[in-house]
């Protein structure tokens, strides 16, 4: 093994909310910690949202003291914007190789003063925001995010210069390349998380199509105080809505997406949103329309009680698609279940599609770990539920909704699991035991 070859104790693939807590509590215990994340920031999804079910709880008051911990912990090492690109097992070690994706920026110069950002004058849509406010072509993620470096689009980057000559530092980079280096570990954990149905995965929705139909992560961002908007108002037209409605089961329990499988948290977060939603806009009509309402935690049922004591109308009806009329009001065509009534169409302000979880594991763990999926794609947990943190590949562990759809709560606790089997197999490696 060539010395250049750095060693750990355990490589975190994942820096989401399950990432974070499994890191954590590794290097609280003295293990040595390569936290690799995909996105420019540690942070995960979580990040994105305005508050958490069922308490309520501000999202990134949860979420930063953990990042923060995470970057100041002498145990760990992290790397964002880089991949997992290979995974094989030699010497009773992981042998890992890890793909560092070029920010044709310098990460050891840049001091994320943003000056290239405030020169730059290419506007593109901020896949922070999820398309609701604009970016420059190089920027810094977002506000709070971790590390504080510069990222330049090439996709869209103009080559005119101008965040170059900006640069106190001269960091921008035009050239930087991607690149690969291995690394070592004794055991690994998977905490790759999820991603959401697509928004025009059922057309007939208007999802992507229809400027006033958002996706749940959008309806996050028009909550969040410092937000796209600072405040809800219409993507079309920037008139605040009187009307608002959900649809749920709008990327699950459906075989014709591939998704035959409850997301578990739909039911949980078109309630939170809604109750927030009624909070800022105390005189709009809120609707849920539902198929079957899924409260499956602790408090859960007594939380949607409290949104139908605040005025949110449930409704059991199965909606058959979405379209517009002249003013890009959406309107509803739906049959109430409750009373067999005739079909009927409800026109409203905004819609917001209740999208499904989709596993965020890259499928070709199945051929360089051998780390095997289940029939729903997520990864196999074999050993579950005594052991729900074991994949089929010892040595190997998952956390959060790698292994399925979940909530932030049951995230975290698999994220404690997953240490404490990481924790033990380093012992037995170390006794000469697989």
């Amino acid at each position: 093994m060539a010395n250049a070859t750095l060693s750990y104790d355990v490589l975190v693939v994942g820096a989401g909310i399950a990432g974070l807590q499994a890191s954590l509590d590794l290097a609280d215990q003295g293990r040595k910690v390569l936290l690799v994340e995909k996105q420019p920031s540690i942070g995960g999804r979580m990040i994105n949202l305005s508050k958490v079910f069922p308490t309520l709880d501000c999202a990134s008051c949860i979420t930063t003291p953990r990042m923060a911990s995470v970057a100041h912990h002498p145990n760990i090492d992290t790397r964002t914007f880089a991949e997992l690109k290979g995974l094989r097992r030699e010497d009773g070690r992981f042998r890992a190789t890890l793909r560092q994706k070029a920010r044709f920026v310098d990460g050891a110069r840049c001091i994320g003063c943003r000056s290239c950002e405030e020169a730059c004058p290419v506007l593109v849509p901020d896949e922070y925001e999820h398309g609701l406010g604009a970016r420059k072509a190089i920027r810094i993620p977002f506000t709070n995010a971790i590390p504080q470096l510069a990222l330049l689009d090439m996709d869209h980057c103009t080559l005119c210069g101008l965040c170059a000559r900006a640069c106190p530092t001269d960091c921008i980079d035009f050239l930087q390349k991607d690149a690969d280096t291995e690394v070592e570990a004794g055991a690994v954990i998977l905490a790759t998380g999820h991603e959401l149905t697509r928004m025009d995965a059922k057309p007939h929705y208007g999802g992507a199509r229809l400027p006033n139909v958002l996706s749940p992560m959008q309806a996050e961002r028009l909550l969040a105080p410092h937000g796209a908007y600072g405040r809800v108002l219409r993507p079309s037209d920037g008139r605040i809505p009187d009307s608002i409605a959900y649809v749920q089961c709008a990327g699950s329990r459906d075989r014709s997406l591939g998704v035959p499988y409850c997301s578990r948290v739909c039911c949980m977060f078109a309630a939170k949103q809604a109750m927030l939603l009624s909070g800022s806009l105390p005189t709009a009509d809120i609707t849920i329309y539902y198929m079957d309402i899924r409260a499956f935690g602790k408090g859960y049922e007594q939380f949607v009680a409290n949104a139908r004591a605040m005025g949110i109308h449930f409704v059991k009806a199965k909606v058959a698609r979405v379209t517009e009329d002249a003013d890009h009001n959406p309107v509803v065509r739906l049959e109430r279940q409750e009373d067999r009534g005739l079909p009927e169409e409800v026109t409203h302000d905004l819609v917001v599609l209740s999208l499904g979880m989709l596993p965020g594991a890259d499928p070709v763990l199945e051929d360089f770990a051998g780390v095997r999926a289940a029939p729903d794609g997520f990864l196999e947990s074999p050993q579950a539920p005594l052991a729900p943190a074991r994949t089929s590949q010892p040595g190997v562990f998952a956390a959060g909704t790698a292994t399925g759809p979940k909530d932030i709560v049951d995230s975290i606790t698999e994220a404690g699991s997953a240490a404490m089997e990481a924790v033990g197999f380093l012992r037995r490696l170390g006794e000469g035991r697989p």
